[in-house]
């Protein structure tokens, strides 16, 4: 399998990830209503809420250009290297969001967002 595949298996484990930091070692957790229990958190465990719907976001895209940029023909070596960049960009974010680093983190979210486009444009100028 190419390791682009595997990056998307990565990219779609990241929101259950980040959702369990935030949910992680707390008795009073209503999974009941578990949206609203986490609306009320703040601190670490609300960044880390915001990440795990941030990955819900991301990955569609991500994902679709993988897909796009194989089915196109792209030179499999670009796509590995751009859905690594990808979920690496995708970590530092995770990471950056948990610490309250907020310019890094934004820096990290437009190296993974950039990533993602790349994989487009890399299967639509491929014959250039």
């Amino acid at each position: 399998m190419h390791i682009a595949y595997w990056c998307i298996l990565i990219a779609g484990v990241l929101p259950v990830v980040t959702v369990g930091i935030a949910k992680a070692g707390v008795k009073n957790f209503d999974n009941h209503n578990p949206r609203q229990w986490l609306d009320r958190q703040d601190g670490y465990r609300r960044r880390a809420d915001a990440a795990h719907r941030n990955h819900f976001e991301a990955f569609p895209f991500f994902a679709a250009g993988v897909l796009v940029a194989q089915q196109l023909g792209a030179p499999q070596d670009s796509i590995d290297m751009l859905a690594m960049a990808f979920i690496a960009a995708r970590l530092a974010y995770t990471f950056l969001y948990l610490s309250d680093r907020a310019t890094l983190r934004s820096v990290a979210w437009a190296i993974g967002y950039l990533s993602a486009i790349a994989l487009f444009l890399l299967a639509a100028f491929k014959g250039i």
